[in-house]
């Protein structure tokens, strides 16, 4: 094996075990660093989150984040990102607006796979064209944890080093991965440490295509928007209830295909909105978590009054297996 987590590693689960984690890290890193810089992916995501705010405390302005907003994210997200890390950490913080050229690329496009391919060859190009600017960066910081090496190291997944990168750019980087060791609820601690916000160290699991996924068939701007304001309600009502830390994932989907309705006394011909949510312990077997009727009353109220284009509310009741997590 390439890679080993110390077996004689304690499991970070107390706010004082992720104190040592932090200085420990902070020390390796400004030795590995030292006055160099650092480039940073900063999806904001937890794993990326939690990377930059250990490298803010280490290396401060040497760090150089570069945030991508594919519009592919949900409602609030690129602002939090910007909030949290340029306003509040003082992180040298690039905000890269790659709307347009994401979608003008998805535009017909309706393979799964073949929108997982553009997506994810488009980030690379928009972050690879970002880091060529720069100067004087030796150094590429990535959220790797340890599942990321077990799966590489069973052949479930490639470990993400570099990131497909361009042999231009990757060969100019030196890697630094601070939480390789770590296991994500790991990260979470680490991350609430740092005084990242319960919001983000606790987010749940999001696709690295984001709501495209959501957005089944081709991705129309009208209907990815329906998509994140519906997603955007759902949450807001989870936390209401209390759910938001109960449930281990929520969504909508908004799928290519419309129906009949009424609204204000005229037909409507729009889109369904389905509502997934789910628990599981290992992703492999999933079940659905059973909401109770004045929630889903008031959930099909406001998604169906505050969002344009939707006249259905469906709740999908379907378990892992047969079905999957994502609709792509």
């Amino acid at each position: 094996m390439a890679e080993r987590r110390p077996d004689d590693m304690v499991r970070i689960t107390t706010p004082e075990l992720a104190d040592a984690f932090i200085d420990e890290q902070i020390k390796e890193l400004r030795a590995q660093i030292g006055d160099k810089k650092v480039l940073l992916a900063l999806s904001g995501g937890v794993d990326s989150s939690v990377v930059a705010a250990l490298l803010i405390k280490a290396v401060g302005q040497q760090l150089v984040c570069v945030h991508v907003n594919h519009g592919l994210l949900r409602k609030g997200e690129p602002e939090q990102v910007i909030k949290v890390f340029r306003d509040e950490m003082n992180a040298n913080l690039i905000y890269v607006d790659a709307v347009d050229r994401f979608l003008d690329k998805l535009e017909g496009v309706s393979d799964p796979e073949q929108k997982r391919h553009i997506i994810g060859e488009e980030f690379i190009d928009v972050f690879a064209d970002e880091a060529r600017k720069l100067e004087g960066v030796d150094f590429l910081a990535q959220g790797t944890i340890w599942p990321d090496i077990l799966e590489s190291e069973a052949g479930i997944k490639a470990h993400h080093n570099a990131g497909g990168l361009p042999e231009d750019i990757a060969s100019r980087f030196e890697l630094v991965e601070p939480v390789k060791i770590l296991f994500k609820d790991e990260v979470r601690v680490v991350g609430r440490q740092l005084g990242l916000p319960a919001n983000m160290v606790d987010r749940q699991p999001f696709p690295g295509p984001g709501l495209g996924v959501r957005c089944p068939g081709a991705i129309t701007r009208d209907r990815l928007e329906a998509v994140r304001e519906s997603d955007a309600i759902l949450r807001e009502e989870f936390e209401k209830a209390g759910l938001s830390g109960k449930v281990w994932q929520y969504f909508t989907v908004v799928p290519d295909f419309k129906s009949t309705g009424v609204k204000n006394g005229k037909r409507t011909f729009d889109w369904p909105c389905i509502i997934r949510a789910i628990n599981t312990t290992d992703v492999m077997e999933v079940t659905v978590e059973h909401l109770p009727a004045d929630l889903i009353d008031h959930l099909v109220s406001r998604i169906t009054t505050e969002v344009p284009g939707i006249n259905r509310v469906l709740y999908d009741y379907t378990p892992k297996p047969p079905a999957t997590v994502e609709y792509e």
